[in-house]
């Protein structure tokens, strides 16, 4: 039986893009099928993120190659281009491959490809059908459209620092790199988005997509609180604004997450750990009492939960059909039984690495006719240069010029 196609085979991709956001964006598009050329500056030795280490994928001698594991995240399924976009024949080569190309990724700074005729306003002149991303830390307008755009900047700017970390300390980011990450979810939705319009009605357009902008998007509830109210959300730690309870709890060998949704399985738990008089208590009756009276609740059921182990608590609240779960590590969460059945790490050959094979992160989507395809490991740094010129650059034969 022949192997499915992607989802988005016979679309090409120019990669402009580096770092994270705009590189998460495009090996999505590749994991569903496109054919992504992602552009590297050779005086620089490519993406920034190739020398984010620690921890690299090792050559076979030993050494570490330029397979950061930072890059190697949002990398693969795309051909690595060494072009220097800032001479007269590395723009020639780009603009052929952007007139070959179906979609254009770039995160330059606002106005920052103009001088090099490769901004979204000359390309759709030439070049209608064009789907053009643009990725910038504050967007393409505003007073704040030339400030570089870092992850951590984002965070901070957008709301979320505000409301992450412990109660009693200091704003605290989230662990990975989200508002990038993110950011380029919502790209991908943004061109999945135009070219459909474009295959209706023959228009490409540009994308106009910022850090800042998609970080204030997902603050969701908490944002609508705001908006709602017109309060401050406070900094809660692991607890919820909206549901109690629901948090981190320490038992007697660690610590356990609750998340206790409805009154009826509040009731549940409450009988499963035995807590009789804080089930019949008014005061906690119903979700809205229990966040009126947060802080006596949390008095009431700790001690009870710091009396038992981990797994008896897990037993117990599983029996009655209360959600809670263990607080993994991530050597724990991915070598998991559930992860292991989801294929939540895939192995990818590369010979010219320590064991001839890198392990990546999987791609979550599951989809029944055209899967996601792991075709390519992540580049080394300009390896498809002479392939890419030759099937698809000014002088072969496919030239557009």
């Amino acid at each position: 039986m022949a192997a499915s196609k992607g989802a988005l085979d016979g679309l090409f991709v120019l990669d402009l893009s580096r770092i994270l956001a705009g590189p998460t964006c495009t090996q999505m598009l590749g994991d569903l099928g496109a054919t992504v050329i992602k552009v590297e500056n050779p005086k620089t030795g490519g993406d920034d993120t190739r020398g984010w280490g620690p921890n690299y994928a090792r050559n076979t001698d030993g050494t570490p190659s330029d397979l950061s594991a930072y890059f190697m995240a949002a990398n693969r399924n795309k051909r690595s281009v060494a072009v220097d976009i800032a001479t007269s024949e590395g723009q020639r080569i780009l603009r052929h491959l952007a007139a070959r190309a179906d979609i254009v990724v770039e995160n330059f700074k606002p106005d920052g490809l103009k001088k090099y005729g490769l901004d979204h306003e000359t390309l759709l002149k030439t070049h209608p059908a064009l789907v053009y991303c643009s990725i910038s830390g504050y967007g393409q307008t505003g007073p704040n459209r030339s400030q570089p755009g870092y992850d951590l900047m984002a965070q901070g700017f957008g709301g979320i620092m505000s409301i992450t970390g412990d109660p009693e300390g200091p704003p605290m980011k989230v662990g990975v790199g989200i508002s990038d990450v993110m950011c380029g979810m919502y790209a991908t939705i943004g061109v999945l988005a135009a070219l459909r319009h474009r295959d209706q009605t023959g228009e490409g357009q540009h994308i106009d997509l910022s850090l800042v902008d998609s970080s204030m998007a997902w603050l969701i509830n908490e944002g609508t609180n705001f908006l709602t109210s017109g309060q401050l959300p406070e900094r809660r730690g692991n607890a919820h604004p909206n549901i109690v309870p629901y948090d981190a709890f320490e038992c007697s060998d660690g610590h356990i997450l609750l998340a206790v949704g409805n009154d009826a399985q509040f009731a549940r738990y409450c009988d499963a750990l035995g807590l009789a008089d804080t089930a019949a208590d008014p005061r906690f009756t119903t979700n809205l009492g229990r966040i009126e009276n947060r802080a006596a609740l949390m008095d009431a059921i700790r001690p009870a939960m710091q009396a038992l182990s981990k797994q008896d608590l897990l037993t117990r609240l599983r029996s009655v059909s209360v959600p809670c779960g263990p607080i993994n590590t991530i050597g724990e969460a991915l070598t998991s039984e559930q992860a292991q059945a989801r294929s939540a790490v895939v192995h990818l050959p590369r010979p010219d690495v320590d064991k001839g094979q890198l392990r990546l992160l999987g791609n979550p989507l599951k989809l029944s006719a055209t899967p996601v395809a792991y075709d390519r490991a992540p580049p080394r740094f300009g390896q498809d240069t002479a392939e890419v010129l030759e099937t698809w650059g000014p002088d072969s034969l496919g030239n557009c010029d």
